[in-house]
């Protein structure tokens, strides 16, 4: 195995956590290591806890080293959420080379050219989409590099997001001793997995539907027209169970991935389970037919927000339909609540990997095939990813030894402490 063929992608979720060790080889990805940890610092899509969501990345990375027997040094982090703006760029140059042949070079400065634009102080550009390049005219170009020509043109996608919440994110991973070596917008990424070449083109809409927020993103013409998100999720069904049933919200959590049904007219009344009531030693009996009223009506508002949100970017019918992605969307019986409301074709999207075919894997996944390509077209290095444990044992033992030396100084400081007091007590 080459470690330069390996990437690392990070999704920091509301509810999850999620490393993925994938191998590119020959444009073909094998994932190798996964890593989960619950996520503990987030609410609604953002960071309200640096300590705990670093935490949880730790957990999540060890948990994948542990896989692969590697030590993961770098991670391409995927970002999400309302902060996130999409503006149309164009860059021009003239080609240097005296032979006039497109290389590496003209394709850097051509996509530098169309990122001098103004925007807002608070605002950052955290990367450009081609959507084509055009070479003397000549249009619809993916990749110019060896062709001959004069002048190469780009247009694209300039993706700029908020500067506190990125910065956030990335304290967060450097804390974590990790490096950031590209950042990748989600619903971008997730398209790249969940989404075939015909629905981009015919227009299509991607329903991420996470913990704490659900992301909707509309496609057309095989490219991201907009993005948004509405901070209503998994975590809101659980929340009304847990009100419902007056029970807490962990094990309101259990009840709804062991017996949650979306769809009130498929669930089954035979399916019994006891739930212990809040404030007391008692325990009830509910069926699956009483939660499903509940999680049926919370899943139909989410529909309706993602419904209305399609509605405000300009698009009324969409012929490749909506595609469902994302943990809450493995739910039974969502498919169906979705394809009663929309009234359109719909479907859930499960990345085709083995060990990963959940729909919650999909943007993690995506992150990884969408930065590898987008990595060759703009000539960026992304490697290595990881390096081989037995190799560097040294650096990471030296990195972890002032904190057990204070430690220790604070222990016996404690143990001083303790006895100081005895001494004093037995004199």
């Amino acid at each position: 195995m080459n470690n330069s063929e390996i990437l690392v992608s990070l999704d920091i979720g509301t509810t999850t956590i999620k490393v993925i060790i994938g191998e590119v080889l020959n444009d073909s990805l094998n994932i190798i290591g996964v890593g989960t940890a619950k996520s503990l610092g987030m609410k609604k899509g953002a960071i309200v806890d640096i300590d705990q969501t670093v935490h949880s990345i730790r957990n999540a990375v060890e948990q994948a080293e542990r896989m692969v027997g590697m030590q993961i040094e770098s991670v391409v982090v995927g970002i999400n959420g309302s902060h996130v703006q999409l503006q149309p760029c164009h860059g021009v140059v003239a080609v240097q080379s005296e032979n006039r042949e497109i290389g590496d070079e003209d394709v850097t400065r051509v996509i530098d050219g169309a990122q001098v634009i103004s925007i807002p102080p608070e605002r950052e550009i955290i990367d450009v989409i081609p959507k084509q390049f055009i070479v003397d005219g000549l249009d619809e170009i993916t990749d110019p590099r060896g062709m001959i020509g004069v002048r190469l043109e780009m247009e694209g996608t300039i993706i700029t997001c908020s500067k506190t919440v990125l910065h956030n994110i990335l304290k967060c991973v450097e804390r974590a001793n990790l490096q950031v070596s590209d950042i990748c917008l989600q619903p971008l990424a997730a398209g790249t997995i969940a989404l075939s070449k015909d629905e981009k083109n015919m227009g299509v809409a991607l329903i991420d539907v996470g913990g704490g927020c659900t992301t909707v993103s509309v496609f057309g013409n095989d490219h991201l027209i907009s993005t948004s998100v509405i901070s209503l999720g998994g975590d809101n069904i659980t929340k009304d169970l847990s009100i419902g049933l007056r029970t807490s919200t962990e094990e309101a959590e259990d009840i709804k991935l062991n017996y949650g049904h979306a769809f009130y007219d498929h669930a089954s009344e035979e399916e019994a389970f006891e739930v212990s009531i809040i404030g007391s030693n008692t325990k009830e009996t509910y069926n699956q037919l009483q939660i499903s009223d509940m999680i049926e009506a919370r899943l139909e508002e989410i529909y309706a927000y993602v419904e209305r949100e399609i509605r405000k970017m300009g698009y009324g019918e969409l012929p490749g339909g909506y595609v469902l992605t994302g943990g809450t969307s493995s739910m039974p019986g969502s498919l169906e609540l979705a394809g009663d409301l929309f009234r359109s074709n719909v479907r859930v999207a499960i990345p085709d990997y083995i060990g990963v075919r959940e729909a919650q894997y999909t943007a993690g996944i995506g992150i990884l095939q969408f930065a590898y390509h987008n990595a060759k077209i703009q000539g960026k290095d992304l490697y290595p990813s990881v390096v081989e444990d037995t190799i560097e044992p040294k650096p990471k033992r030296a990195q972890k030894q002032p904190k057990v030396k204070k430690e220790t100084k604070e222990n016996k400081k404690k143990d001083s402490g303790f006895a100081n007091l005895f001494k004093y007590f037995f004199d």
